[in-house]
């Protein structure tokens, strides 16, 4: 069967989906196919939506600058690697003397314009194919509309004010343009999830599983709502994808987590993945966390594990007793290793991992031992997710109280629908919201949240775990790139940088 998965690698060996580099425009085709002579057929314009996709894959996002940002620049976990300047770029994020030459939030910033720029140029552009199926061309427009909405959707979270642009720029005057406020990149993002999700189906089959559908849209809805701090709308939303979506919560948490299983009755959205076709870069076709994460030096994996985003110990302390997701999630000293490792069991400390922790919810260890990187899918957005949002947001009421605990009585292998006086919270629990933000913390650790959503409910600055390491109070933004404002004179720096 010929998926999503199989045309990105086919589109990649094919060259067509060469990026733009560290820039998010290049004026210059770099190939004989152009937006001129190429939007001509219906194939012309799935390749088109298919290269839109391409970046949620690469080092701007899920493979590199996500893990960094999301959670080694937040309490969850720390870099770890060989030491000394081993994951240079990955400190300045632990330590918060991040630089405006940081190799991560620079391919952040030129991985979203890239995909930004491919998503203005299809808008533009599908609509005009005259021998496609109407019913198609709508639904990729859509694609493209909710693409640039998740690309905007962290470009706004991680710089704050950036430059909107809408449609595909023909002069120069159009690409040397200002920062937009906030407020006008959400306003641009809710507008195009709002029409995406109108243009989406609600699932797909064969070839096409894993594009974004119309609960794709309405779950990142609920989520950009919930960060805006519109409560209400975030509520609606995420009671829309709870009620009519027909997805369901794995039985088991680590059922999210398998090859096996993507693209299943819990994913909303996830970047498809496939391994082989391009090794050796964070620019593949495959996720590297499956190395990266792996137990230093220890060959559970092809190259022998790289132990990097290293679990922090205040964060592995503060699993309640018999939370089955801290097995899932995490290694821990005495854990069992696969043969042919170097050791029967995790060590109880490793290099970069003093207390002998790391991320095991992406390991998947030596299925080829030719193979650097791996075929499991990052989950983007999941049903879980949307009821600890529900839950935020109606608070501590029957139906939120239900959402969040459906998620509790799982990671304590409980039936899901049946109360639970030993687990679930109650109306009388202190500090709800705070009990939200702390169950989206272990149902979500490593899926790329933690420092959002410190950021957005206010406290990024005042954990102590974090002024140690030297939180400061303009860290709730990330140095707009230099070489992005030596190319653009409009661009002004974010304070503090």
């Amino acid at each position: 069967m010929i998926t999503i998965k199989n045309t990105l690698g086919t589109l990649a060996l094919l060259g067509l989906l060469t990026g733009c580099g560290e820039k998010w425009l290049d004026v210059q085709p770099n190939s004989s196919v152009t937006e001129n002579n190429f939007y001509q057929t219906e194939a012309d314009a799935l390749q088109a939506i298919t290269a839109i996709y391409s970046e949620l894959g690469k080092t701007g996002q899920y493979n590199f600058s996500l893990w960094g940002i999301g959670d080694i620049m937040s309490d969850n976990s720390t870099t770890g690697g060989g030491g000394g300047g081993d994951g240079a770029e990955f400190q300045q994020l632990d330590n918060f003397t991040v630089a405006a030459s940081n190799p991560l939030t620079n391919r952040l910033w030129g991985g979203c314009y890239v995909g930004i720029g491919r998503a203005n140029i299809a808008i533009q552009r599908i609509p005009g194919i005259s021998a496609m199926d109407a019913g198609l061309r709508n639904r990729l427009v859509g694609e493209a509309q909710f693409l640039r909405a998740k690309y905007y959707f962290d470009l706004v979270r991680v710089f704050g004010d950036v430059p909107l642009i809408t449609t595909p720029p023909t002069t120069l005057d159009q690409v040397n343009i200002p920062r937009n406020a906030e407020a006008q990149v959400y306003d641009q993002i809710v507008q195009d999830l709002t029409a995406a999700y109108a243009a989406l189906p609600a699932s797909y089959s064969g070839a096409d599983l894993g594009r974004a559908t119309k609960w794709a849209a309405a779950g990142l809805l609920a989520k950009v709502q919930l960060t805006r701090g519109n409560k209400a709308e975030a509520a609606r939303w995420a009671r829309d994808v709870m009620q009519n979506s027909g997805k369901q919560l794995w039985a088991n948490y680590g059922d999210n987590f398998k090859i096996e299983n993507e693209n299943g009755m819990e994913s909303l959205f996830e970047v498809q993945y496939i391994s082989g076709k391009n090794q050796w870069t964070t620019d593949g076709l495959g996720f590297v966390g499956n190395e990266y994460f792996g137990p230093r030096g220890m060959s559970t994996t092809p190259q022998s594990g790289y132990g990097f985003n290293i679990p922090e110990l205040e964060f592995v302390n503060g699993y309640e007793a018999g939370d089955i997701r801290r097995d899932v999630t995490i290694w821990k000293p005495g854990d069992p290793y696969p043969a042919g490792s170097n050791a029967t069991a995790q060590p109880a400390s490793l290099p970069g991992s003093p207390n002998g922790f790391g991320v095991k919810k992406w390991f998947i260890g030596k299925v080829n031992t030719n193979i650097w990187d791996s075929g499991l899918n990052f989950p983007v957005l999941r049903l879980a997710e949307v009821y600890l949002i529900y839950a935020e947001a109606v608070g501590p009421t029957a139906e939120g109280l239900e959402a969040i605990n459906k998620v509790r009585r799982r990671s304590f292998g409980l039936p899901i629908n049946t109360p639970s006086a030993a687990r679930d919270l109650t109306a009388s629990t202190p500090n709800f919201t705070d009990a939200v933000i702390r169950e989206r913390r272990y149902e979500l650790a490593f899926e790329d949240d933690r420092w959002f959503d410190l950021k957005r409910t206010g406290k990024l600055l005042t954990l102590p775990t974090l002024q140690a390491k030297g939180v400061k109070s303009f860290n709730i933004v990330m140095p707009i790139p230099q070489s992005e404002r030596d190319a653009n004179p409009s661009l002004t720096q974010n304070t503090g940088y």
